[in-house]
């Protein structure tokens, strides 16, 4: 709060001041009054009138101040007024009650969206829960009975099954802490499930899938691994390339407690993905020109692998050559505190 713009505002007042000293100066002057009492009416009045320009500048300085300095400070600017102190002046009071009505009607609106968020979050959970019922069902007849149905449409079932998931994964995602458990796991199992979810499209695709070195364990919740996992199964598939020989997937996995991270590589001989396009493979709905090219893609896979890595605590990586190969790592780090709660 700068002090010549307060006087510019204060500039009315300042020449009402000004017309009545005037008029009382000619009064005194009329009356024939004592220079010396006039000079001492004079020195008390500019006095008192700076003084309480100066008092008024000053109080206001002091709450103003503090209001700019703490909402620069803030990220979350509706929660300026719990950072100040109630003014002791009536603008500034009438100013800190017109913020905390606003305040507390934001606060309203906002807990109504968030119940209005939540409840429409529980009935698409819900509804997914039930559609994968039917679907399941569906692919276990299809296990059952293989030459009975056709192959596109055993596809298209196993599409609508992984978009599913998918949406039921980015739901939970928004709220990771209600749902997921962390726990030693191993990564075998996790590995052995995934490969066993994708078993046709390995068969089918003649893709051969080695994995070495994952008998380890690690801290994760093993139900979103193994749908980060079968997000990059699905990728590797997705974008075979059989110009490059036998169409591999290479997990391996190395690392251990004493230097406190564990290292999971998928690697493919797919058709890998363009220099340009590396940056952004993780963001919302980015395709790039391998989803160009394939029109299953919808560009949320990895950016949901991403989402729950980072609630996890996992970092997740990519690399590739484009015509050679794609490498997706995620890193485990141990966390210290794990031995003394279990």
């Amino acid at each position: 709060m700068k002090f010549r713009k307060y006087l510019l505002d204060k500039l009315a007042s300042t020449l009402i001041f000004a017309v009545v000293y005037l008029i009382l100066l000619l009064m005194l002057f009329a009356f024939k009054s004592d220079p010396s009492l006039i000079a001492a009416i004079s020195l008390i009045l500019f006095a008192g009138f700076f003084l309480s320009v100066f008092i008024s500048y000053y109080r206001r300085k002091r709450f103003y101040n503090e209001l700019t300095n703490n909402l620069e400070q803030l990220d979350q600017k509706y929660l300026i007024l719990e950072m100040l102190n109630k003014p002791n002046f009536y603008d500034g009071e009438f100013l800190y009650q017109a913020l905390y009505e606003a305040n507390k009607s934001m606060t309203e609106n906002v807990k109504a969206y968030e119940y209005s968020i939540n409840d429409f979050k529980e009935y698409v959970e819900m509804w997914i829960h039930e559609v994968k019922v039917p679907i399941s069902s569906l692919l276990l007849m299809v296990h059952n009975h293989p030459n009975q149905f056709d192959a596109k449409a055993v596809n298209q079932i196993k599409r609508v099954d992984n978009y599913i998931e998918q949406v039921l994964y980015y739901v939970r995602s928004e709220n990771a802490e209600k749902d997921y458990l962390i726990s030693e796991t191993n990564l075998n199992k996790v590995i052995g499930a995934v490969a066993i979810k994708n078993k046709d499209d390995l068969l089918e695709n003649k893709i051969e899938l080695t994995v070495s070195g994952a008998n380890v364990n690690v801290l994760t919740d093993s139900k979103w691994l193994e749908f980060i996992l079968n997000q990059i199964f699905n990728n590797s598939i997705k974008y075979k390339c059989k110009d490059n020989g036998a169409v591999k997937v290479t997990v391996t996995s190395s690392g251990s407690k004493s230097n406190s991270q564990t290292i999971l590589s998928i690697r493919d001989n797919g058709i890998g993905i363009p220099k340009e396009d590396l940056p952004r493979v993780f963001e919302k709905s980015f395709t790039g020109h391998n989803g160009r090219i394939k029109s299953k893609s919808t560009g949320m896979g990895l950016y949901i692998a991403k989402k729950l890595c980072d609630k996890l605590g996992h970092r997740i990586e990519i690399e590739s050559e484009e015509g050679i190969y794609t490498m997706v790592t995620i890193r485990f780090d141990q966390d210290d505190y794990f031995d003394v709660i279990k």
